[in-house]
């Protein structure tokens, strides 16, 4: 990602949290411009570049409305496996991506004898690091700041070893975020988490892209029906951002509610993969 593109990032983020905060005023074309200091052509070339829709078109997918709508449809698509993607096929997340938990030794000893292979990326919601060990993909975080982004990894496995390299493990993650999802069956996981957190997790998967779920509905899933607080917290404890879905779990209000990595990047997730899945993003 050149120093440009992640400039342009900024400013879509930034358009991104007016119009959240504000989309009760459906904000115009020019206003959401002018906020950005950007002329409504030069605005809206840039968003539609990025998101591939609109400004209008997106805030429609944001506002609390089309999250509901969105929270309905994903209801009525349970009975139906779950049958959306990215690639249009039918094939999904939990299909294709397998988690294997970390035993019990590798659990309490915080990864010792373990070797976390790691590399940094772009994508078009800013920069990631991507941790693997030998067995699959055990973390993944949006790390604006590199060096802060590798500590936090290294906080996750005190002592565990850990080289900078990029494997095709990595590589097939970063397709996800080109919409090839062709290589699902060649990601696996390797998580460190209790079994309830890895159920979540599990659950998580099947959440379609385009699609929302609440915490009371994950935890009706798991049949915890009353453990939608130990939901939000498992799913706060997610390890492998974006290709673990956390970000399309919502409020029952139809809120999108807090991200570990951001409010603002985890509205642009939401919208994106919207516009993305939608056949009528680009009407």
């Amino acid at each position: 990602m050149t120093e440009q593109d992640k400039t342009n990032y900024q400013r879509i983020e930034a358009a991104i949290g007016y119009i959240k905060d504000n989309f009760k005023t459906q904000p115009s074309l020019d206003t959401v411009a002018e906020k950005m200091h950007l002329s409504p052509f030069h605005f809206q070339r840039l968003f539609t570049e990025w998101a591939g829709v609109s400004p209008k078109k997106f805030l429609q997918y944001i506002s609390i409305d089309h999250a509901k709508t969105m929270l309905n449809n994903q209801a009525t698509l349970q009975d139906a496996a779950f049958e959306t993607g990215f690639s249009g096929t039918g094939r999904l997340h939990d299909l294709f991506i397998r988690i294997e938990g970390m035993t019990p030794g590798e659990y309490k000893n915080g990864g010792e004898s373990l070797t976390i292979t790691y590399s940094f990326a772009d994508t078009p919601f800013g920069n990631i690091i991507v941790g693997a060990t030998p067995k699959g993909i055990c973390h993944i975080s949006f790390a604006d700041n590199a060096e802060e982004g590798l500590i936090a990894l290294q906080q996750a496995f005190p002592n565990a070893s850990f080289q900078q390299a990029t494997n095709n493990t990595q590589l097939n993650v970063l397709d996800i975020f080109t919409h090839n999802w062709s290589k699902l069956d060649e990601i696996k996981l390797h998580l460190k988490g209790t079994s309830f957190q890895i159920k979540v997790w599990e659950t998580l998967l099947k959440i379609p892209a385009g699609r929302l779920a609440t915490y009371g509905s994950i935890a009706k899933q798991i049949q915890q029906p009353t453990a939608a607080r130990a939901v939000g917290s498992a799913i706060g404890d997610n390890p492998v951002a974006f290709l673990i879905p956390c970000h399309r779990v919502i409020q029952s209000t139809g809120k999108f509610g807090q991200y570990h990595w951001g409010s603002n990047r985890k509205t642009a997730i939401i919208g994106w993969e919207a516009a993305h899945t939608n056949p009528d993003a680009q009407k």
